[in-house]
């Protein structure tokens, strides 16, 4: 068996926590190839090359795959697909939109947000927002998966693999690139971060978010929200951490006026540590912490950031 790995590329560079924390998930099965589809994308090959457990990165050297555009990229691996009885990729918004175009022209099924690789046919996901797992058998021939990364640890480094080049065999032109529009931060990206304060309906306005921001930049950390503050307008999109948000699992998660909705809790319960701060002692975000503050966070968080500096 050989597995067939996609890795995400943001401006030629490498999302190496993620594709090594997927290494880590399937390495088991097989021989594992990563693929790397963008022109300007040398480094990020290079760098594949180096993690331990790679034994091929294939790199697709064309501005075709630039952009993280999803038919070419799909069909560029259903090129490929013959060779590989796996393909993955960490779950992400680009493996989301490329595999499942991948599993229609194979006509296979896609199994999303893999926890658990069992053996080359079985797998453990999560179902009912993660309040049960899910265990899957297929029997497709070739077996296309994401993996959800927060549950495994990065593959470190130490590989010397081969990079091969291939050409563009695609047609490109059903869809065009025109632009990207991206937020930038000088905070850790929220999937990978060490430390994530989320903040909730709790914190009451878009204006008192401000408090979330000072004590993440005080942490060093990664800022969430949960779903109630995003749709209130209080945070952006992609800070939303949750089922229909980003799965997080750092070594420290403090949920801030944070209800603790299983919705939310699917985003963030693999955490190590989970502080939660809010004036309702009933809540239920209280039975999955591991050290719960019932205060007003309008108190409690300005004097945790005097503290702290």
């Amino acid at each position: 068996m050989a597995v067939l790995l996609l890795a995400d590329v943001v401006e030629g560079a490498l999302a190496t926590d993620q594709v090594a924390k997927a290494l880590t998930a399937v390495k088991s099965l097989g021989a594992v190839t990563v693929l790397v589809a963008g022109m300007g994308g040398d480094a990020a090959a290079a760098e594949a090359a180096t993690l331990a457990g790679v034994s091929k990165v294939i790199f697709a050297d064309d501005h075709t795959y630039c952009h993280a555009m999803a038919e070419p990229t799909a069909a560029l691996i259903v090129s490929l697909a013959a060779d590989y009885s796996h393909i993955v990729a960490a779950s992400g918004a680009f493996s989301k939109s490329v595999l499942p175009r991948v599993a229609a022209l194979l006509d296979v099924m896609v199994i999303s947000e893999v926890l658990a690789v069992v053996d080359a046919d079985t797998f453990e996901r999560p179902i009912y927002a993660g309040n049960a797992i899910q265990t899957v058998k297929s029997g497709d021939t070739t077996k296309v998966m994401t993996i959800r990364t927060a549950t495994f640890d990065a593959a470190g480094k130490g590989g010397n693999a081969t990079v091969e080049k291939v050409s563009a065999a695609v047609d490109g032109s059903l869809s065009a690139w025109v632009a990207d529009r991206v937020a930038s931060s000088d905070r850790p990206e929220l999937t990978s971060a060490g430390i994530v304060v989320s903040g909730g309906r709790g914190v009451g306005s878009q204006a008192d978010f401000a408090l979330i921001e000072s004590l993440a930049d005080k942490l060093g950390a990664a800022v969430g929200a949960s779903r109630a503050a995003v749709d209130s307008g209080y945070a952006p999109n992609d800070w939303q951490v949750g089922q229909t948000g980003k799965v997080v699992a750092p070594a420290l998660y403090i949920a801030i006026g944070i209800s603790g909705a299983i919705q939310h809790l699917a985003g963030m319960k693999d955490s190590k540590v989970i502080v939660a701060i809010n004036k309702d002692e009933e809540a239920p975000i209280f039975q999955v912490a591991d050290y719960g503050l019932v205060a007003d966070l309008f108190a409690a968080v300005p004097e945790m950031v005097e503290k702290l500096a």
